[in-house]
């Protein structure tokens, strides 16, 4: 089921057009699908109150890469917000690499990061490469990503 949503999602024009940034799930958060080796697909930021993680879910094979964000700000008990970063809702992308990440800071928009990544073209079947800008910021808990 989840092999033909992922095909008529990628069919779909607007599905390639924005990414999401949606709370941690069972699915796409699940430790196990923290990618291999973990010491390259995980890296902390601003004296570890931000964390990225790789996550392969591994099917759907041309979609089962997503990013993990754990970040400011903290709940009551001081656990970071859990966010999950995908190419459109469940389907993500067709790698992620944290080799080759560029970090940066802005003092108004937070934390910047640029990965490479490959997407998708379903109408070549191939993948073509791509970068994931996310940005953080600690202070208002806001985290947004963009495909260029």
């Amino acid at each position: 089921m989840i092999t033909r949503a992922l095909g008529l999602a990628l069919l779909l024009p607007s599905a390639l057009a924005a990414q999401t940034v949606e709370p941690c799930d069972d699915f796409r958060a699940n430790l196990q699908a923290l990618a291999e080796p973990w010491e390259d697909n995980s890296r902390v930021f601003a004296n570890g109150d931000v964390r990225l993680a790789v996550i392969d879910t591994i099917e759907p094979a041309a979609a089962a890469f997503h990013l993990l964000v754990l970040s400011p700000p903290r709940d009551e008990l001081g656990g970071r917000q859990c966010r999950v970063i995908s190419l459109q809702g469940a389907s993500g992308f067709g790698s992620l690499s944290l080799t080759g990440l560029v970090a940066s800071y802005d003092a108004r928009t937070g934390l910047g990061f640029q990965i490479p990544a490959k997407r998708y073209f379903p109408d070549s079947g191939e993948f073509g490469p791509a970068t994931l800008s996310v940005t953080v910021n600690q202070a208002s808990g806001a985290i947004t990503a963009r495909l260029d």
